[in-house]
């Protein structure tokens, strides 16, 4: 019986010891993740960015959350011409796992300097900006993960191509690697899904260039974006995404997009780097969506041709996947940066 109880103490002692070393693990972890690293005047982690272009010099904001000098993702938005803050939904899930991130509105948009020149909306000229994001940061191939949401996907595959000696890995989300291939796709499978009454008036729409008339997104929002952008409720819908959307350049948007959302007509209608992808070496994480805007089959394809690339499937999720397939789009991530 003493023998019994004897074991019992032992054990339980083992067991608060080992809870004990857990705790001091998590503060030690904590405290390091949050140290400041800042010096002179303390700005929460802002940093203004004096980048060079051949219009001038412009400044670029960008904001570091957490501290970990072996992982560091750098967020490109989409749009083109959104603001970071529909990521904002990342803190409520990489400081848990240590994992520092920094937002970054690029030029145009957001906290960024603000200008119309429409000839600096040019794709090297993007990724010539986070080159030199990357500098001033002090990133590099030792911790640097760039994620590329959108039109930033396009981005992130371009600046790869030109700077992967750059990089530890890197991240697809829900982008096509081809602006013709998204164009068929669109016209043959997400036009096809629609009402063919409410697709008609859109199109007339279109056909008359009245993209600004009220009724054309009054037909978008709940037979396209509500289906393929984000799939919760329009009156749910996130705020950082409201706002962030709400803060569009609808010059960048156009100049590179086009007006129409079904398809690219802009600078980047004939973007096409599917042939190319072989050539990114990097750990590669390509995040696709059933009910994306963007053809899921092909960003399962676009796993398989890069050399070191794997595919993340959220079979719930669409455009915005990091907020209406949450569970799934944020395991993957963490799983994917933290191997």
């Amino acid at each position: 019986m003493k023998k019994t109880i004897f074991l019992s103490i032992f054990i339980f002692a083992i067991m608060l010891m080992s809870c004990n070393k857990t705790d001091s693990k998590v503060a030690e972890n904590t405290a390091t993740y949050f140290q400041n690293t800042e010096t002179g005047i303390q700005t929460g982690g802002v940093k203004m960015i004096p980048i060079e272009t051949p219009k001038g010099k412009f400044n670029i904001w960008t904001k570091r959350i957490g501290n970990n000098p072996k992982i560091k993702v750098l967020l490109l938005n989409g749009g083109p011409g959104a603001t970071h803050e529909y990521f904002e939904c990342f803190e409520s899930f990489l400081p848990a796992e240590g994992i520092e991130f920094i937002y970054y509105d690029q030029l145009g948009c957001g906290n960024s300097s603000a200008t119309q020149d429409i000839s600096l909306w040019d794709l090297p000229r993007f990724v010539e900006e986070v080159e030199q994001v990357r500098q001033a940061l002090h990133l590099d191939k030792d911790n640097l993960y760039v994620l590329g949401h959108s039109w930033g996907g396009i981005l992130a595959m371009e600046y790869a191509m030109k700077y992967q000696q750059h990089i530890k890995g890197l991240i697809i989300s829900n982008m096509m690697a081809s602006a013709p291939e998204y164009d068929r796709y669109a016209e043959e499978v997400l036009s096809k899904d629609m009402d063919p009454t409410v697709l008609k008036e859109i199109r007339s729409l279109e056909a008359k260039g009245d993209f600004n008339n009220p009724r054309y997104m009054e037909l978008l929002l709940p037979n396209f974006y509500a289906k393929h952008v984000c799939r919760l409720p329009i009156d749910q819908w996130p705020e950082p995404m409201n706002r962030s959307f709400s803060k569009i350049n609808q010059s960048l948007y156009v100049t590179m997009q086009g007006p129409s959302e079904f398809g690219i007509s802009g600078k980047l209608e004939k973007w096409d780097r599917k042939n190319d992808l072989k050539n990114i070496t990097v750990p590669t994480l390509v995040i696709g969506a059933r009910y994306d805007t963007m053809d899921p089959k092909h960003m399962e394809a676009m796993s398989k041709l890069l050399p070191n690339g794997q595919y993340l499937f959220c079979p719930n999720g669409s455009h915005m996947s990091m907020y209406d397939d949450q569970d799934i789009y944020f395991k993957g991530l963490i799983a994917f940066l933290k191997k």
